[in-house]
């Protein structure tokens, strides 16, 4: 029987007359989208368009939250009051469960986006404070995390199902944190690098750092960006590489079902 494995990607990141990405094609490859909420990227309009791309295509959705950071794409650290992040984080999720509500689909996840993200996974209270606001709107979500993470820790202590995330294009740290995009060797390129990259990870059962270092951990999800000009290209090819090593791609929910 092969072994169940999820890729998800960011999608729904254009606003306006700008557009991101192919996400119409990404959805032909990817079993779970992260939509953008309109604080780092996104549009109501965009929301909805992908929510119902990601339901015609059998791909489930969660909410992709982030810091209110246009600007610069959620990657701008933030200090925000812990009440107030919750709320901004409730209301991004919220918006998009009234998107999925309406064309006929489910918001299954909830995955913070950048800066957000990348803080709550090495320090405890903030990611105290991002699983609790995700347990607040609904303790059925799953909350997905970068393994070997403070936020995986975290989201078992609120009660939430945690899907364990690994990431095909970035290089990770021996403390499991990722290399940040502004050091070299952050970043793998080429869609045979990057599943090479998943693939050792998969094998070994763990993160390999980039010192070689393997951290141990069960692994649920591969994350392929999508607003890279390799992405898609990427996603094909681990897709397609991860069904010839014995995989079967499927959806979040259904990956962390027994």
């Amino acid at each position: 029987m092969s072994q169940k494995i999820n890729l998800n990607a960011d999608l729904g990141e254009s606003f306006g007359a700008w557009s991101m990405g192919d996400d119409s094609a990404l959805l032909e490859v990817v079993g779970s989208a992260n939509v953008a909420c309109g604080f780092h990227a996104g549009d109501p309009l965009v929301m909805r368009r992908t929510v119902r791309r990601a339901r015609e295509r059998g791909v489930s959705i969660g909410a992709h939250p982030s810091f209110p950071d246009l600007q610069g794409f959620g990657r701008r650290r933030m200090d925000i009051p812990d009440d107030e992040l919750a709320a901004l984080l409730i209301y991004q999720i919220g918006a998009l469960q009234a998107m999925a509500a309406v064309e006929g689909h489910a918001v299954t996840h909830v995955k913070p986006h950048g800066a957000l993200n990348n803080m709550a996974c090495a320090d405890t209270r903030l990611a105290d404070v991002v699983a609790g606001a995700v347990a607040s709107v609904s303790r059925d979500l799953i909350l997905l995390a970068p393994a070997h993470s403070r936020l995986v820790l975290a989201g078992a202590r609120a009660g939430l199902a945690v899907g364990l995330e690994i990431f095909a294009d970035r290089t990770y740290r021996d403390d499991g944190q990722l290399v940040p995009r502004s050091q070299p060797g952050a970043m793998i390129h080429g869609a045979q690098a990057s599943l090479d990259h998943v693939l050792r990870m998969l094998d070994v059962g763990g993160l390999v750092t980039v010192s070689g270092k393997v951290l141990k951990t069960e692994i649920h999800s591969i994350c392929v960006h999508g607003d890279g000009p390799d992405a898609l290209a990427s996603a094909r090819r681990i897709a397609t590489g991860l069904e010839q090593a014995g995989y079967l791609p499927t959806t979040l929910p259904d990956t962390l079902q027994p």
